[in-house]
């Protein structure tokens, strides 16, 4: 089933200028910035609309564009992803500019635009649009778009019949009375709400000021706070913290929101697939990544995590088990194998992996549930699964810096040290608590 999403809102045109970074300049205690290349793509509800589109949501946006050479390129890049309708004509196209290097933004250009729009609002082609739609984004960057009289006007009529996500801008227009969703940040919640109030309060007293049947107040890599109908506020957490770029993170959040409650899901239920596809999509590489896909498997977030430390000059360290019943012995070998080097991915069996190397009874625990428990430790940094009898085929292709095991092993005994050391890497051992295994605590449960 196909679920059709209308994105509101204001575009910009974003660039990045992709360069490295190896002397100080002479002139000033700046770097110099050797550039290598000049990536561009739509920003705003641009960005959130090709953000969303992928297989299963057809996405259409209705947005103001300019006369001007910016808005020439925007168009083009817009048109080859999805429909684009002009409700409106802008006064200029506003312009982003990103100086990066090593997967860091070192400065932003901003080239702004008047926020008055012209008259005239296509009100038809908007109603049109909306009657299609399954679910409505409002995307609202303060450009003017959401906050012409007229679109608020349209807006405000569909609320009630359109599952409508609104994903406000401190600077912008609040949201309109009954809508289904709105996606306020914690720095806009705040802003709004102007109290510094616990994240689930401000939900919940922007729910009832917005007469919204949801608030979700977003706190990045913590997760989400929602208040939804007159029931206390609920919090979502997010599977891991996020340490890279978070670009488009709260666009992706809020258009996968709308397209699964334009699928019929509840809030709830909406809320926690967002918050998941948006980890997925972060671990894979977000806006830099090469292609815009729905949730990474572990193997591609492993991958990607393996890209972004290197490019960044950083090691990465890469340790393997089946992790079945996690106790101290585990944890040991994984905190000192991270303090290796900047990241760390743990290689985990599969369910018939373990069930070949331990018997038949084994795992007691299934491999979602082992996954899951690993993610949630601080000290691991991505989770890859193998099914074979050793990792060594997906270490040869993510080749990380340094294989790490615990010390009741030798560097002799390991089938892994051939491959790690065919591209350079290093075996290290790391210690491990003696006593400690999972075959001996079920021995002893059983005993008992």
């Amino acid at each position: 089933m196909t679920v059709r999403v209308l994105v509101v809102g204001d575009v910009l045109l974003d660039r990045d200028i992709e360069g490295d970074v190896r002397r100080i300049s002479p002139e000033a205690p700046v770097p110099v910035v050797q550039v290598e290349g000049t990536n561009e793509r739509a920003g705003g509800a641009g960005l959130a609309a090709t953000l969303l589109a992928r297989e299963g949501i057809e996405v259409h946006l209705a947005t103001a564009l300019a006369d001007d050479e910016p808005a020439k390129r925007l168009e083009a890049l817009l048109t080859g992803r999805l429909p684009v309708t002009e409700i409106l004509r802008a006064p200029g196209t506003r312009c982003k500019t990103r100086v990066r290097s090593a997967g860091q933004s070192l400065l932003r250009l901003d080239v702004e635009a008047p926020a008055e729009m012209g008259d005239g609002c296509d009100v038809a082609a908007l109603e049109e649009q909306l009657e299609a739609a399954d679910a409505v984004l409002v995307a609202d960057y303060a450009g003017g778009v959401v906050s012409h009289p007229e679109v608020r006007d349209v807006l405000r009529r569909w609320a009630s019949q359109r599952a409508m996500v609104w994903d406000p801008h401190p600077r912008g227009a609040e949201p309109v009375p009954g809508v289904t969703l709105a996606t306020p940040n914690r720095a806009e919640a705040c802003q709004f709400a102007t109290s510094a109030a616990p994240l689930d309060r401000l939900a919940t007293e922007l729910r009832d000021r917005w007469q919204a049947w949801a608030v979700a107040v977003t706190d990045g890599g913590n997760g989400v706070f929602t208040a939804a109908g007159g029931a206390p506020a609920m919090f979502t957490p997010a599977p891991f913290n996020h340490r890279g770029d978070a670009c488009g993170a709260g666009d992706r959040f809020a258009g996968t929101a709308a397209a699964e409650l334009g699928s019929g899901a509840t809030t709830r239920a909406a809320i926690e697939a967002a918050v998941m596809d948006t980890a997925g999509w972060l671990a894979a590489g977000g806006v830099n990544a090469a292609e815009v896909v729905g949730a990474a498997e572990p193997e591609q977030d492993a991958a990607a995590l393996v890209r972004r430390v290197h490019a960044a000059g950083g090691t990465v360290v890469a340790t393997g088990g089946c992790f079945d019943i996690l106790h101290a012995g585990h944890i040991a070998s994984l905190e000192a194998a991270r303090r290796l080097g900047d990241a760390l991915i743990v290689l985990l069996n599969s369910d018939d992996s373990v069930r070949r190397l331990k018997g038949a009874d084994r795992p007691v625990n299934s491999l979602a549930d082992r996954r899951r428990v690993l993610e949630s430790l601080r000290c691991v940094d991505a989770v890859a699964v193998f099914g074979g009898s050793d990792p060594c085929v997906l270490l040869d292709q993510l080749r990380p810096d340094i294989w790490a095991k615990g010390g009741d092993y030798s560097a002799e005994m390991l089938p892994e040290t051939p491959i790690v050391s065919s591209w350079g890497g290093r075996v290290v051992l790391v210690p491990y608590l003696p006593g400690r295994s999972t075959t001996a605590i079920l021995q002893e449960g059983s005993a008992r």
